[in-house]
């Protein structure tokens, strides 16, 4: 199949490593000293080992390669003297899968409920206009006009429970997951920031490195506009708080 994937350019790669760190897909190892795409079925394409670069030596490019795979899927358990590590439905508090993105590790989130019980004290929703998902929304809606713009990876709100008060509330707000999400946000996004008069572009993405493909989509997006926009990224912890 035709899908996008990275390319390490042999010439440019220092060998430092730092790909290989990024790569939570485990896709990329050193090898006699140089990077190396050893799993062009584990690598989804968001290209979390661009940024993380120091010479350029990372690309995209659009061709024939194997249909992606998730690892932490794909991997059998590793056997032990006790038997089979655990499975995900027997961990128990933040006991990681044996293996995969760390987006796919289960753990148990305790709170204390000190909230009033069943619908008596709903929260209002600030949300400006529909539809919502990147995928969905027409690039020239009256709505992007002067807007404060939220792009959001859609766990975000899940995870943070004053979401709509403190992102929302007076943004025009689109949502997707780079993980499950066909194809790349940013030319969809590039015709919206291009288009219309964006005033400022929040992020908001999880902490698991598969959110960085929102986060690298908006700024390959305000890069192509040609504009100078204010923006901002702020990371939501899988437990709900801000860490920046």
């Amino acid at each position: 199949m035709i899908r996008r994937i990275i390319r390490i350019d042999q010439e440019k790669c220092n060998g430092c490593g730092a790909c290989a760190q990024a790569c939570h897909e485990g896709a990329i190892e050193m090898i006699n000293g140089k990077a190396q795409l050893t799993r062009e079925d584990y690598c989804d394409g968001l290209g979390d080992c661009l940024p993380a670069c120091p010479t350029d030596a990372i690309s995209f490019e659009e061709r024939e390669a194997p249909a992606y795979v998730n690892p932490a899927l794909s991997q059998q358990p590793e056997q032990h003297a006790g038997g089979n590590i655990p499975s995900a439905d027997q961990n128990h508090g933040d006991k990681p899968l044996p293996c995969g993105c760390p987006g796919t590790n289960a753990k148990a989130i305790r709170r204390t409920d000190d909230s009033p019980s069943g619908f008596s004290a709903p929260a209002a929703s600030r949300l400006q206009q529909w539809p919502v998902q990147i995928k969905l929304v027409p690039v020239n809606a009256p709505y992007f006009d002067n807007a404060n713009l939220l792009v959001a990876a859609d766990c975000t709100a899940y995870a943070y429970g004053n979401f709509h008060n403190e992102f929302i509330r007076n943004r025009i707000t689109l949502i997707g997951c780079p993980k499950l999400d066909e194809g790349d946000y940013t030319e969809k996004l590039t015709q919206i920031i291009a288009g219309n008069e964006i005033k400022s572009v929040m992020v908001v993405r999880m902490e698991v490195p598969c959110c960085g493909g929102i986060e690298n989509a908006v700024k390959r997006a305000l890069k192509a506009s040609g504009k100078f926009i204010p923006w901002q990224v702020v990371t939501i912890s899988t437990d709900g708080r801000i860490l920046d």
